[in-house]
């Protein structure tokens, strides 16, 4: 299949959305660059999938406008513009197999000679084998892959994907964000991915907008967000943050360190990596992932390298999870600071009511406006049921 080079980027200016007095998205403004695998991430709530239904034309913006390319479709009904919507329900029809469901779309725009078409994308999806089964006959993920190839024969500039993978289970949902990666690399086509799950988000993105209350809280490239979150709502809901309160004692200037105590300590942020309301001084949030963190039994403190950041500690929990060993440390710095270690060597003695130090790379450290909810985008149980 030939990349569609037709198409341009789809630009979202001010769009919002209100019902009534609630406004499920606010006035944004978006650019999703043609022919990359964009995400839109956040919890149940926050207004994605209103902002992909208004871009496939399902739902009307309250304002602003949606282009694609240089075209404004923001009045155009969904069948007019050149869209396609993949949903988590695969809608496949029970009655079709595999061929006449991905031809279902040609067929009712009258095209006659279908098969080559259809032959190709049965060798995109990878079900050459299943062209005469009928829906109920495949795997949830095989169903997944008609539902991909049924949008995408159609030729669409943009394929919206709204929680696609949400049925599937762990292992199946893993292998079909390659699946998806690689047939998304392979057709060229631009891709708008709503979906919760963070790690979806950063396996699969190019780009990532993380939403949070009908708003963009970031947006960029997943491993530029993860490692340099702005907000403690980003920080918290890609992965895990450590988030210790402190006091800015020497702001520096540049990409200077920034010096600060926590818990009767000294620690350096780069600054670089402080947002700009933590060059005002007083308070801050000093951020750093638990795989950034190594631990040393107090006794051993006198071997750590000069130059790190370090703050003393009780353990108070362990979790041996394979991977990784996944420590709770208690310190004055704050409480229940998560440690991971890769499980290379077994250490004897780092158990519960073990004295230690956490120590880390200042350059790994990041700072944030301590104004903000320390806990937002903190997953809750309720949260992830």
């Amino acid at each position: 299949m030939t990349e569609n080079t037709t198409g341009g980027d789809v630009r979202l200016t001010g769009i919002s959305k209100t019902y009534g007095s609630f406004t499920a998205v606010h006035p944004l403004d978006l650019t999703v660059p043609q022919g990359s695998f964009f995400a839109l991430l956040g919890a149940s709530g926050c207004g994605k999938t209103t902002t992909l239904r208004m871009i496939a034309g399902l739902e009307d913006p309250s304002t602003g406008t949606v282009f694609l390319g240089d075209r404004d479709v923001t009045e155009l009904p969904p069948y007019k513009r050149p869209v396609n919507t993949v949903f988590q329900s695969y809608a496949l029809f029970p009655h079709m197999d595999v061929s006449e469901n991905i031809a279902f779309g040609l067929r009712r725009r009258g095209i006659k000679s279908v098969k080559k078409q259809v032959d190709e994308m049965l060798e995109l999806v990878q079900l050459g084998d299943k062209a005469k089964h009928k829906p109920h006959q495949l795997s949830g993920g095989q169903q997944q892959r008609v539902a991909v190839a049924r949008a995408l024969i159609n030729h669409p500039q943009v394929l919206l994907l709204d929680e696609p993978l949400g049925a599937l289970d762990l292992k199946l949902r893993r292998q079909m964000q390659l699946e998806l990666k690689r047939i998304q690399t392979e057709v060229g086509i631009t891709f708008v991915h709503v979906t919760h799950d963070q790690e979806e988000a950063m396996t699969m993105a190019d780009q990532v907008a993380v939403m949070n209350g009908g708003r963009v809280e970031q947006l960029g490239a997943p491993a530029d967000l993860y490692e340099n979150p702005r907000t403690t709502f980003v920080a918290n809901f890609l992965g895990t943050s450590n988030l210790i309160e402190a006091e800015v004692v020497e702001t520096g200037s540049g990409t200077a360190d920034v010096v600060v105590t926590a818990g009767g300590g000294k620690l350096r942020v780069p600054g670089d990596r402080c947002t700009d309301a933590v060059r005002q001084g007083g308070r801050l949030l000093v951020g750093v992932r638990p795989e950034k963190i190594s631990l040393a039994h107090a006794d051993d403190a006198g071997s750590i390298p000069s130059g790190r950041n370090r703050v003393s500690g009780r353990i108070v929990d362990s979790s041996f999870i394979g991977v990784s060993t996944q420590y709770v440390v208690n310190s004055p710095a704050g409480a229940e600071l998560q440690v991971y270690e890769q499980n290379i060597d077994r250490r004897a003695g780092l158990l519960p009511g073990a004295e230690v130090v956490l120590h880390w790379n200042p350059a790994h450290t990041f700072g944030l406006d301590a104004a903000q909810d320390i806990d937002a985008g903190v997953e809750t149980v309720e949260d992830a049921s």
